[in-house]
C-alpha cells in the first residue's frame, strides 16, 4: 500500500547528485526540507533549486558529517526549523581508494568512518526520534558492493555491508513502532563520485535512480535495488561458490 509524500524532509549529504535528485522527486507545494552538507556554497544551490522548483521552505545547514560530536546540535537545528521529521534521506559517502586503503589501515578506516561509523550515529539518533514518534521513513543509501566483498572494492564494500547488516537489526527493531527503514542498493550511478570510471551499459543516471527511491519510499518498501536488474545480477553473485569466486577477477 502506497503512502502520500512526506512533507517535511531531512537530507543528510544533501549535495551529493542523488540526493538532490531524490529531493526534486519529493517536491510538493506544502513540502518542507533541511539540508545537510559538507560545503555551504552547493548547500546554496540546492537550495535555490528547491525553492524555484515549488518547494514550501528549504533551510541548510553546513557540517562536516564525519563529525560525529556535532550530529546532536545538528539535529536539534533541523527540529526547530522542521518542527518534526517524516523523512530522513542518508546520503552521503565516500568511495574512496582502494590500492591506497589496502595497504594503508588509517585510509581504510577513513572510508569506515565516513561510511558506516557516521552512519551509525545518525541513525541511532533518528531511529530512537521515529520510534517514540510512532512514525517516519528512514532511507539510507547503500550499495550492491555491500551484498560480496570483491577485490576491486572490498573496503567500501564492507563498509556498506557493515551499513546494510546494522540497518537490518534498526528495521527489526523498530517496524513493530510503524517507521519504515528502507536500505538503498544503488549500483553504478553516473555521479561526480564515479566519474574516473568507464561508464557503461549497467551505469543509470541519478534521476533515474531518485525515481526508483521515491517508488520505494511510497510503498514502504525495507530493501530497494536500484535500477532493480540489480536484484538478480547480485543474487547471482552472491550464489557462486566461494571455491570458484576467489578465482574470479571482480
Amino acid at each position: 500500500m502506497s503512502k502520500p509524500l512526506p512533507r517535511r524532509i531531512l537530507v543528510l549529504g544533501a549535495t551529493s547528485a542523488i540526493a538532490a535528485a531524490v529531493a526534486r522527486e519529493l517536491l510538493a507545494p506544502n513540502a518542507q526540507f533541511f539540508l545537510v552538507a559538507r560545503n555551504a556554497e552547493k548547500l546554496d544551490t540546492v537550495r535555490r533549486d528547491l525553492l524555484t522548483r515549488g518547494a514550501a521552505g528549504v533551510a541548510t545547514y553546513a557540517l562536516d558529517i564525519d563529525d560525529t560530536a556535532a550530529h546532536e546540535q545538528m539535529f536539534s537545528a533541523a527540529l526547530e526549523a522542521l518542527g518534526s521529521i517524516d523523512l530522513a534521506l542518508i546520503a552521503h559517502g565516500v568511495l574512496g581508494n582502494q590500492d591506497e586503503a589496502q595497504t594503508s589501515s588509517k585510509a581504510a578506516a577513513a572510508i569506515l568512518h565516513t561510511n558506516f561509523i557516521s552512519a551509525v550515529s545518525l541513525i541511532t539518533w533518528l531511529a530512537n526520534y521515529f520510534e517514540n514518534a510512532h512514525q517516519g521513513t528512514l532511507a539510507v543509501i547503500s550499495s550492491v558492493a555491500g551484498d560480496r566483498g570483491r577485490k576491486s572494492n572490498y573496503v567500501y564494500g564492507a563498509s556498506k555491508g557493515a551499513l546494510n547488516i546494522f540497518l537490518d537489526g534498526v528495521r527489526n527493531r523498530i517496524d513493530r513502532a510503524g517507521v519504515q527503514v528502507l536500505t538503498i542498493r544503488p549500483g553504478f550511478v553516473s555521479t561526480p563520485m564515479t566519474v574516473h570510471l568507464p561508464q557503461g551499459p549497467l551505469f543509470a543516471s541519478a534521476p533515474q535512480v531518485a525515481k526508483g527511491i521515491v517508488k520505494a519510499i511510497a510503498a514502504r518498501k525495507d530493501v530497494v535495488y536500484v535500477p532493480g536488474f540489480w536484484r538478480p545480477i547480485m543474487f547471482i553473485i552472491r550464489s557462486v561458490p566461494e571455491f570458484v569466486f576467489k578465482k574470479l577477477n571482480l
